[in-house]
């Protein structure tokens, strides 16, 4: 069960939010979310983003977010693609790449000959019978599978579409492996992402509009979660969510108003 958000942020000190979906929805902010997030950081809340985005690389993600409003300094984001590319490199592996080709610059200077690891993200319109038929070969030689998330779908302006949750779990089901998965849910992305905030997990409220990867994820993190009904979100989500104690909001500005209302902060309106 879920509550409204202000029933579950006494202990709250710093935020943590996905960004589509809880910032913007394609190319346009969603309403009160820059005014919103201004507002928190005015008031000295600290706040850090995640995401599973794979279809463009960090800098682009950074450069996109001040062209909405959102001033974003580039150590506040983690991404599942920057925690594939870090271990790549300590491991001296030759990735198979299963990227967006906007993604392509994250993995470059990266040998690709004889690859020993699968690396997948969203590729968009790239997925095709004969690129996940390379991979499932690669695999059956032993290769591991890395990915950048398992999430079923997300939300484009002309309405949800297929994430990259259904082909993982195609190429897991027909070479009989299991994927080792470097985004939301796992929790090491959680922590990494508020590694530097000095703070304990559970004073650290991720904001997102994911039951299983945002709101379950950062529960299984230790962290406190609020869903919030937009993005992706459908009716009914709160109901599938595991773990007891998460929040239910209708916006991040909502979440934030409640915020600086338990701080005894005097906040405007979100527009």
């Amino acid at each position: 069960m879920l509550h409204k958000a202000p029933d579950h942020l006494p202990e709250t000190r710093a935020l943590l939010l996905d960004l589509s979906g809880v910032l913007y929805v394609g190319n346009a902010p969603l309403p009160g979310a820059v005014e919103a997030l201004r507002r928190a950081r005015e008031a000295g809340v600290p706040v850090r983003l995640v995401t599973n985005t794979t279809r463009e690389p960090r800098v682009a993600i950074v450069d996109k977010l001040a062209r909405l409003g959102f001033g974003v300094d580039p150590g506040e984001l983690t991404t599942a693609p920057s925690a594939i590319r870090a271990r790549l490199e300590a491991e001296a592996r030759h990735p198979l790449l299963l990227v967006h080709p906007d993604l392509e610059p994250e993995f470059a200077g990266l040998a690709s000959d004889e690859p020993d690891v699968v690396v997948m993200g969203d590729m968009g319109r790239a997925f095709d019978y004969a690129v996940l038929n390379r991979a499932f070969r690669v695999l059956m030689e032993g290769a591991p599978l890395w990915v950048m998330g398992t999430n079923r779908y997300f939300r484009e302006p002309d309405g949800l579409s297929l994430d990259i949750g259904p082909f993982v779990r195609a190429l897991e089901y027909a070479a009989d492996i299991r994927a080792e998965n470097f985004g939301k849910p796992d929790p090491r992305l959680f922590h990494a992402a508020v590694a530097d905030l000095d703070l304990p997990p559970d004073q650290v409220l991720m904001v997102g509009d994911d039951v299983a990867g945002d709101v379950d994820g950062a529960r299984a993190a230790g962290l406190g979660a609020c869903l919030v009904r937009s993005g992706k979100y459908r009716k009914g989500d709160e109901q599938r969510a595991e773990h007891p104690g998460s929040g239910l909001a209708d916006s991040l500005a909502d979440i934030i108003d409640a915020l600086l209302d338990k701080r005894g902060g005097n906040h405007s309106g979100s527009g």
